[in-house]
């Protein structure tokens, strides 16, 4: 089995690379940092997505195994002291894998004679935001015109990243199992002239959702760009579009915590007196 690690400065993590990287050297597995069957993140969610952005072009073919090292560890189904485990439970070829959709986001840039098309994919979220000034922006769903969006910007989520940006300014919280994207507000202006719905929105895995900024005198140089814990100046910006990917990022782990009690225990702590402490 071929390995790559992705790991954060600190001790505790550099102290675990040095271990799997021990056992590479041991012959009990290869270490790859081109072509591997397994990446294993080590620190925290920021380390993980930069882990997924680093083998993305890959993402079909790898899986990935997160320890957790750092504060949170959403996405991370181990702890430091565990390490020795997972090795095992590699060697023996034992472990959950668990599938997650991701978000494709496409990036139109430029005049039409010079046009730049990107495409980048997205684990957690996506957002476009206006430095100074008022954001406006035409929202698409499909090929419908949905709304004219006045704010401070927008938000496109996937449902394991709903437990991100897209909670902390008001979406909802979504179950991985559902193939789909959540759109939400930053700060919308509504009053009796301008309007948008000013509530999270859920799009099936069959739509596709579309910006198309407003410069309305202001530079779209202004503008930012960001996607997971990457982020840009969205120069010459012309359009923005959001699907479900084919693609599903892929995590092994022997003891997968639910959903539900990953979010429980992130963003409220241990349960107790239940019978189900986590």
């Amino acid at each position: 089995m071929k390995l790559a690690f992705v790991s954060n400065d600190s001790e505790k993590s550099q102290g675990i690379k040095d271990y799997f990287q021990t056992l590479c050297h041991m012959g009990r597995f290869e270490g790859d940092d081109t072509d591997p069957d397994v990446v294993i993140s080590i620190g925290g969610d920021g380390t993980l997505l930069s882990a997924f952005h680093q083998y993305q072009d890959r993402i079909n073919h790898v899986k990935f195994a997160a320890i957790h090292t750092g504060h949170l560890g959403f996405y991370t189904d181990w702890v430091a002291g565990e390490a020795e485990q997972l090795a095992q439970s590699l060697i023996n070829d034992d472990l959950v894998n668990v599938s997650y959709p991701l978000l494709q986001l496409k990036v139109i840039q430029g005049e039409r004679s010079s046009r730049r098309v990107r495409q980048i994919l997205c684990l957690n979220e996506a957002t476009i935001k206006q430095v100074t000034a008022t954001f406006i922006c035409e929202v698409f769903i499909g090929d419908e015109l949905f709304e004219t969006f006045r704010g401070d910007g927008l938000c496109v989520s996937t449902p394991t990243g709903s437990t991100g940006i897209n909670k902390s300014i008001g979406g909802a919280v979504v179950h991985p199992s559902l193939n789909a994207l959540q759109l939400t507000e930053f700060a919308s202006l509504n009053n009796r002239v301008f309007r948008t719905l000013s509530s999270p929105l859920i799009v099936t895995q069959d739509e596709t959702i579309t910006f198309r900024p407003i410069s309305n005198g202001h530079s779209t140089e202004k503008l930012v760009l960001t996607y997971d814990n990457l982020f840009e100046s969205a120069e010459e910006l012309k359009e923005l579009s959001f699907k479900v990917a084919d693609e599903r990022i892929h995590f092994l782990g022997s003891k997968h915590k639910r959903f539900w009690n990953r979010v429980s225990y992130s963003f409220i702590g241990p349960v107790k007196g239940s019978g189900h402490e986590i």
